[in-house]
């Protein structure tokens, strides 16, 4: 089913009753198609977008939304892309509010434009492709996958312990806003994470027409040497695939 509507700022928590519904007839651990219901809305969502959204409801927004996008996502796919004739660049442009992911434990979000602050803060394990991010992203993060596609803000990834971030880093000035105390960075060089990375960008891409998704998988080969990734030190002995050989694992510095 395909349900459209429009949406104002004032329309907060868009789809959490819904997916309360799904749970109650289906369970939490349905086996609905991902897009089993998708709700297609039009303008600016208010706070809490796909709060607690649930498997098989999947959430699509042309134009923003206020923040907490994704609190608590619990499996469900969220989708927020610029209105066909905005005349702005999506990716020098914040798309979606402060606190996203606040608490997420599963599903997807796609936005086409930058987000907040204290993006992905606690999310444990929602995997989400953004444009860019402000201060202090990926905070007390402990699972779930973040694809960052241009700039972050100070303190990234403070307080982090689990999941894996991924930085579209081409000026090479990420390792200034990243925390330092628990966290290791390298390229991207191994066959199963480059994998994950790029199969991020190319459902972007899919989901959102992101130019910025366009360019840098038009230009993978060198485009892949301008990413960073991420990982809590505690986690490296726990990993199935090494993210890196030893020579190119590095801590990242302190100021």
């Amino acid at each position: 089913m395909q349900l459209s509507y429009a949406v104002r700022n004032t329309q907060r928590t868009v789809g959490t009753r819904t997916s309360s519904m799904i749970v109650q007839k289906f369970g939490m651990r349905n086996a609905l198609q991902p897009d089993h219901l998708t709700i297609r809305l039009t303008g600016s969502a208010g706070q809490s977008l796909g709060a607690f959204a649930a498997p098989g409801l999947k959430i699509e927004v042309s134009g923003d939304a206020n923040d907490y996008v994704g609190k608590g996502l619990s499996g469900g796919t969220i989708v927020v892309r610029p209105q066909m004739s905005s005349p702005l660049v999506a990716a020098e442009n914040t798309i979606i509010g402060n606190t996203v992911l606040y608490g997420a434990t599963k599903g997807h979000l796609f936005a086409a434009g930058r987000a907040g602050e204290r993006f992905a803060v606690r999310n444990s394990g929602a995997n989400v492709v953004i444009e860019g991010c402000g201060t202090n992203g990926c905070e007390y993060m402990t699972g779930g996958v973040a694809v960052i596609l241009g700039r972050i803000g100070a303190n990234f990834g403070a307080g982090m312990t689990g999941g894996m971030a991924y930085l579209y880093d081409p000026e090479g000035v990420a390792p200034q806003y990243i925390n330092a105390e628990s966290l290791v960075l390298c390229p991207v060089t191994q066959p199963h994470w480059e994998a994950e990375v790029k199969g991020l960008i190319e459902r972007h891409l899919a989901e959102t027409g992101s130019r910025r998704a366009a360019d840098i998988l038009q230009n993978w080969e060198e485009e892949l040497g301008n990413f960073l990734q991420i990982c809590p030190r505690e986690m490296l002995p726990h990993l199935k695939f090494p993210i890196a050989d030893i020579e190119d694992l590095q801590a990242v510095p302190a100021e």
